[in-house]
């Protein structure tokens, strides 16, 4: 059912067990090609769609599109794709993290999470989203 702002949002209860997130991660990739990218404070993001920001002493960190990122002409510091786990995972919950970074670093193959509120999004580098989706969904059946 949609919010007052537009989006459904799914009442499901979230998983602690490991070994259930594990076996429930179900990685799906994002559309597109997407970047981190960092503004000053200060700088006006409001026609930019952010899939998150992070504020740092430094300035504001962004992940937005690719097509974004290019139309406000903002600098691209590293290219990815998007992969999120359907996983309802507990924000207390332990070793999720721990072992999908595993499994990439296994594989060579860098990666940053964001954890949002009801699932943990995982941005690998562009070249290697098959290899980390095949990754992934291997340590999901292992």
């Amino acid at each position: 059912m949609p919010n007052s702002i537009g989006y459904s949002q799914t009442m499901s209860k979230p998983i602690s067990d490991l070994k259930l997130m594990i076996s429930s991660m179900e990685p799906v990739l994002n559309d597109g090609a997407y970047v981190y990218t960092s503004v000053p404070h200060g700088t006006d993001t409001s026609n930019i769609d952010s899939i998150a920001s992070i504020r740092e002493v430094e300035g504001m960190t962004l992940v937005v599109s690719e097509k974004q990122a290019l139309e406000n002409g903002l600098p691209v510091l590293y290219r990815c794709s998007w992969i999120t786990l359907n996983v309802h995972s507990d924000l207390n919950a332990c070793g999720l993290t721990a072992a999908f970074s595993k499994a990439l670093a296994e594989e060579g193959i860098s990666c940053n999470v964001v954890a949002g509120a009801y699932h943990d999004h995982i941005f690998v580098p562009v070249a290697l989203e098959s290899k980390a989706l095949l990754a992934l969904k291997l340590l999901q059946n292992s």
